[in-house]
This record gives C-alpha cells, structure tokens and sequence, in this order.
C-alpha cells in the first residue's frame, strides 16, 4: 500500500524558556550543533524521540541561562530549528500576569501579541529582497487546539486565548506601563517571544506559545509581597508540568498531516515582493532554508 504523498511526518520543535533547559524522556536523544548564516542558536539542538515522535528541543535561553532576552539571536534560533526538519514549534515561556484571575501556576495558550520590543532583529527579508507577511492571527489554531485538550486531560490550570504583551527588558515594567497594558487588555507579560512568532511565520512554520505565569505583575497590589524564593518555586514546578504537558501533547501532533489549515506552511506565497531579477544573491542565499520553497520556485 503506498502511503499518501500529501501527507508528511510532523518534527516538534521545542523551545524551553526560564527554568526549562532540558526534555525529560526523550529517546535516542543527541545534544547537536547546528550552523545557520545568521550566526550562532542559543545553545546546541536537543534531538531525540518522544513517543516515537521526531522532537528537536532548543534551550531559550541556553543551558544555565546564559542570554538575556535582547541579545538572543532569534533568527538563528528558528533558522536552526527549521534547518533540522521542524515543521511546528511548541514556545513555552514564563510569564506575569496582567489579570487577577491568571494566578502563579496558570497556563496560558495565547492566541495574540502586542510586540513593544525596539532592539531586535525581526526579519529574515531586508535590502535586496523584501518580504511582507501577515501576522493577524500569529498562533496556529491546531496547535493551540491540541495544547487546550492536553492541558484539560493533565488538569492543569489553563485558559484558552489571551494576549501576551512582549516588553524589551531585561527590567520589568514600571507601574505605570503595567497599569496601562492592563487597560489595553493584555493577559500575560514577557520578554522573548517577540520576534520569535514573527519569524516562524516568515520560515513557514506553525507555532503556538504555552504562556506560563510565574507571578502577578507590579499592578498588582501583593506584588511587593511576593520573594524571589516563591517566584523560583513556581517558576520550577511550571517547568514540571510543562514536561507533563509536552509527553501529553506530542503523540497527538505527530500524527502525518496535510497542509496547515490555517496556511501557515504557506505564509510566504504571496509575501516576496521584490523582482526576481532584483533580488541580492547573497540574502537569498541565506534565505534558502527559511524561504527556499518561494524563492527557489521562482
């Protein structure tokens, strides 16, 4: 019987941020250096399999926490996963809470971002062959679809929706701004994952980001209360559950697959508006992992 060619081998791709440096349970698993045009990832690639899934995990912010959030090198950090087969990225990410009824412990599976970053690199396209993807909807709806199911069937404290307001750091907010992103409407506060959403959809990659919070933000009138011993405390039983949460959701992702429904495996169809003709080899060229399928096609 020959196997449906419209179908494809999901590979999870993974990426642990404060207090998870490392995947419990993988099998056949090899920490693995990988080279990109755009420099150096966070740290060497964990592969392995989960539950006879083909994951490749990435440490945020390197083993020991090495990288702070601005100087991370987000391009290479996707480049590198895609370069190793992903075709989904799971983002799990601690969190503060802009909402009284998002306690430490909860799990968020946000569905937008409003990006107050300013020091970043946030594109692969630039001079020589410019891009415009859209970022209306930045979470695939199925992954996020099956981290919910997981989450509910481990009874984790979760919530469906929500937006992730992303702040340059590496200080936190002051009262002022964390009063105004309240006012804005915003459910959870970090550092790290803007540019990364924008980036998995310009490498044509489904992505979806696990928020978790760690502490309520400093609107927050307990929030001088609180020490850093309990912040680490959660902070690491977070970390636990998203293991739990990562073995449960895995065996449900790595089911073969058609298309995205949602196109993100297409994001670039009609993004690259500069002429064949005009565009600069050596862009393409690092290009060619992240956008080839456009460019080469052209």
């Amino acid at each position: 019987m020959t196997a449906d060619p419209t179908l494809r081998e999901p590979v999870i791709g993974l990426i642990g941020g404060s207090g998870l440096y490392d995947i419990d349970g993988l099998e056949e698993r090899e920490w693995r250096r990988v080279d990109t045009p755009w420099g150096e990832p966070s740290d060497e690639l964990l592969f392995g399999r989960l539950a006879g899934v083909r994951c490749v995990f990435l440490p945020r912010h390197g083993r020991g926490h090495r990288t702070p959030p601005s100087a991370l090198n987000y391009r290479a950090n996707i480049d590198a996963l895609k370069r190793s087969g992903v075709t989904e990225i799971i983002s799990l990410s601690a969190v503060g809470s802009l909402r009284e009824d998002l306690a430490p412990g909860h799990f968020v599976i946000v569905d937008q971002f409003i990006d107050r970053t300013f020091a970043r690199e946030k594109s692969f396209f630039g001079p020589g062959c410019v891009a415009h993807v859209s970022v209306a909807h930045p979470v695939c709806p199925r992954l996020g679809d099956a981290l919910e199911a997981a989450a509910r069937g481990l009874s984790l404290p979760v919530t469906r929706g929500g937006t992730y307001l992303v702040m340059e750091g590496p200080q936190f907010s002051t009262k002022a701004e964390s009063l105004l992103y309240r006012s804005w409407g915003c459910s959870v506060i970090g550092m790290t994952n803007m540019p990364e959403a924008k980036l998995a959809r310009e490498a044509e990659l489904c992505y979806a980001t696990v928020a978790m919070v760690t502490d309520f933000d400093c609107w927050h009138p307990d929030h001088d209360a609180v020490t850093v011993d309990q912040v680490v405390k959660v902070l690491f039983s977070n970390a636990d559950n998203a293991r739990s949460l990562v073995k449960a959701v895995i065996p449900a992702l790595g089911v073969p697959r058609g298309p995205c429904p949602a196109g993100c495996d297409r994001a670039l169809e009609y993004a690259v508006i500069t002429a064949p003709e005009k565009r600069d080899p050596a862009l393409v060229a690092k290009l060619d992992v992240v956008a080839g399928r456009v460019l080469n096609a052209a």
